[in-house]
């Protein structure tokens, strides 16, 4: 179940403890690490070596060349409440001259645990301690890769403050891409075994292991996902039907369902602005008489004003870049995936799939928001959705998994992930990873 002990443990007891972590205000601590600078994968032409990130020092710096010369640049730095936090995200594919800016910063806005029968309910990052609980990685958690160490402020144990805890690697993704001919055509095939910049760590609450992942893509694809293991906590044996399962033999002891909610904050910069443009996308269907074949349209609309955002089936937003176009005269933007959620209402600030709000520096955390941010202390997400106009976009994104135990969930829990990812539309004006033989198919061609 969760996370009913937390901290470390004392006297044998694993006791869930209710302190909140100093507010990080002020400028973000630079943490002593070893990055990761990696040369150009197996396949990619010989190059030189890509310029590093800029706006850190070496130690917090991660450059990453991957398929067909795809480089991702970022920084790094730990917070006390967040946890890992990325810095000055950008994506050079092969052919643009310079880096192109995605992300100011991106980081973990909350995990939200509401049980079922209404007994607990938790702020992991900002109320139960999660950066506190970073775990150190072994190296054959981390194969072909670096394990930086990081400081944690306010550690469990304050003589060993110093954790080895971000893994930076690359990981397979499997096809890239396939294209070929019908069998007997004799066409050749393209295709491409991907791989991923990976960064993740592991941070303990309780009973419960959470591994944050950040994934980055040769095609320019970003996949952010929380993945929770651990074990099922032995005091939440205390619900009845309907509001848990059985463990173990017979059906006495009900293990306790409940959510994991959780938040992500993006604080976008494409092409290294501020003013990024928000749009929704909806697409209707409309039936035709006599079984013909129903049309859909689809239409976009600007989104000006702070919204509290459900996604649809055919809905979808994009962030836009008010200056950057691809070479075609496209706009270059990133559009927002939701992953598998189950949508927790039991809150207001849980009852949305996305929430866009005009940039405050106090607003930090999707719930119980930090405590030295005066009047927006302790607030949740919902509550600074007031109709401001949009100048300086913040994307929240909240992906609920409604957790409901079974036997399987004994002994480590398998990881049950949730995510989402953002998909570049029109920052190049072909897939990146174009093969020489295919770089003229762009648009209409013969």
């Amino acid at each position: 179940m969760h996370e009913s002990p937390s901290g470390p443990a004392r006297g044998g007891v694993r006791r869930r403890t209710r302190r909140r972590t100093a507010a990080l205000a002020a400028a973000p601590l630079l943490l002593a690490a070893t990055a990761l600078f990696s040369g150009p994968a197996a396949h990619a032409a010989p190059e030189a070596a890509p310029a590093p990130a800029a706006g850190c020092s070496a130690a917090y710096r991660i450059t990453q060349v991957l398929d067909g010369g795809t480089v991702w640049r970022m920084c790094w730095h730990y917070e006390g409440n967040a946890g890992l936090v990325l810095d000055n995200v950008s994506y050079q594919p092969k052919g643009e001259r310079t880096p192109i800016k995605v992300l100011t910063t991106a980081k973990l806005a909350q995990i939200h645990v509401p049980y079922d029968d209404g007994g607990n309910e938790y702020d992991d990052l900002t109320g139960q301690g999660f950066a506190q609980g970073l775990m150190k990685l072994a190296p054959a958690e981390c194969p072909g890769g670096t394990i930086n160490t990081v400081k944690v402020p306010g550690a469990w144990d304050p003589a060993h403050p110093n954790v080895s805890g971000l893994c930076a690697t690359t990981r397979a993704r499997g096809h890239a891409y396939r294209m070929g001919g019908y069998p007997g055509e004799g066409t050749k095939t393209y295709q491409l075994q991907g791989k991923d910049l990976l960064l993740y760590t592991v941070n303990k609450v309780g009973w419960y292991e959470y591994i944050t992942e950040w994934r980055f893509a040769g095609d320019g694809t970003m996949t952010m996902q929380v993945g929770a293991t651990g074990t099922v906590s032995p005091t939440d044996y205390d619900a009845g039907d309907g509001r848990g399962m059985p463990l173990g033999k017979g059906a006495k002891d009900y293990a306790t369902s409940h959510s994991h909610n959780v938040f992500w904050r993006l604080n976008f910069g494409l092409d290294g602005s501020t003013a990024n443009k928000v749009e929704q996308f909806d697409s209707t269907t409309t039936t035709r008489p006599g079984g013909r074949t129903p049309t859909i349209r689809t239409t976009s609309k600007p989104v000006t004003k702070e919204l509290a955002g459900d996604a649809g089936r055919m809905r979808w937003w994009r962030v836009v870049s008010p200056t950057g176009r691809n070479k075609d005269g496209h706009r270059r933007s990133y559009e927002i995936v939701p992953g598998a959620t189950s949508k927790y209402t039991g809150r207001g600030y849980t009852k949305h799939d996305v929430y866009f709000t005009e940039y405050n520096k106090c607003e930090q955390f999707a719930s119980n928001n930090l405590a030295n941010c005066g009047a927006r202390a302790g607030k949740s997400v919902d509550t600074w959705v007031n109709g401001q106009p949009l100048k300086h976009p913040i994307a929240w994104v909240n992906i609920g998994f409604h957790h409901i135990a079974r036997d399987e969930d004994q002994e480590p829990m398998p990881v049950h992930w949730q995510g989402f990812q953002l998909a570049p539309r029109d920052v190049t004006a072909m897939n990146p990873l174009t093969p020489p033989a295919l770089s003229g198919h762009n648009g209409h061609y013969e």
